[in-house]
């Protein structure tokens, strides 16, 4: 029980001329508001997040039409620490749902991605089509045979 109650105690240090009941109910109101902002910063999600969380924020939402891998997305994504979902349309075809607020971050954001996937199609092949190249290469190249040579000793006979 002592430990919950250290646990959630909090220190409020005031400087004032004289410490009258107006200026602590202030100091205790601005207290109150950032404790209750900091409340409402750990209920919305931050990043990726499902359509239903997303259009529970606060302010208005834009959506884009994206193709491709959302893996991708989702590490340049985290940089720009936007909050987005994406709602699927069909195969390798997805909608990007974001706040209209963040449309700046989103666009910069998009920017890198289409430039990391044009880089991937320009001449980088995947590390996995990379690593199959490889073992057919490995697989059709003649065996090489290991030679060894013997130590031959001639016996004199006396």
């Amino acid at each position: 029980m002592q430990e919950d109650i250290e646990r959630r105690t909090i220190a409020i240090i005031v400087k004032a001329p004289r410490l009258t009941a107006r200026v602590l109910a202030v100091v205790l109101g601005a207290v109150a508001h950032e404790i209750q902002k900091g409340i409402e910063q750990r209920k919305t999600p931050q990043g990726r997040q499902s359509v239903a969380k997303l259009m529970n924020h606060h302010g208005t939402k834009n959506s884009m039409p994206l193709d491709g891998e959302t893996r991708l997305f989702d590490q340049i994504a985290k940089g720009f620490k936007v909050d987005y979902a994406f709602h699927p349309k069909g195969p390798g075809q997805f909608l990007l749902f974001f706040k209209a607020g963040q449309v700046d971050a989103i666009t910069a954001c998009f920017a890198e991605y289409t430039k990391r996937v044009a880089a991937l199609e320009k001449g980088q092949p995947s590390i996995k089509k990379q690593l199959e190249r490889f073992g057919e290469m490995a697989q059709s190249r003649p065996q090489e045979r290991e030679r060894t040579r013997e130590a031959v000793r001639d016996e004199h006979t006396r």
